[in-house]
């Protein structure tokens, strides 16, 4: 399956979904004018990669967003999803969802998708700010 990278804007995340090295990423802010043209190929490659996905690969996955917005909000819960669903059918996923130290609104979104999606291992981490 091929790469795929996006390179950030001021209102859209830096995607570097590396499937040939089993390690995806999302970092910077998310509030694109329209969240749902942005996040539809990347949901579309990372079912397409998670399909053919073998159980002997594990595959990381890194949030590091620094603001998003509500209506990527739904759209990162809906890559959440397919990544737990992965877990559930026995896959080997680790998800780390990195915040600043002193926002605690962001660390506490990290612990709800813990606790939402339950099969997968998700990692809530401060990260140290540039």
């Amino acid at each position: 399956m091929q790469d795929l990278y996006i390179a950030p804007t001021a209102e859209t995340p830096e995607v570097a979904f590396l499937f040939s090295e089993h390690k995806l990423t999302l970092q910077g802010e998310s509030y694109p004018e329209n969240a749902m043209a942005f996040y539809a190929p990347l949901r579309a490659s990372l079912q397409s990669y998670l399909a053919q996905l073998s159980a002997q690969h594990p595959l990381e996955m890194h949030f590091s967003l620094k603001y998003f917005n509500s209506s990527s909000t739904k759209l990162l819960r809906s890559l959440i999803s397919l990544l737990n669903d992965a877990a559930r059918d026995g896959k080997q996923i680790i998800a780390h969802w990195y915040h600043d130290p002193e926002d605690d609104m962001m660390m506490e979104f990290g612990a709800d998708l813990q606790d939402e999606f339950g099969a997968l291992h998700l990692n809530v981490t401060p990260y140290e700010p540039a």
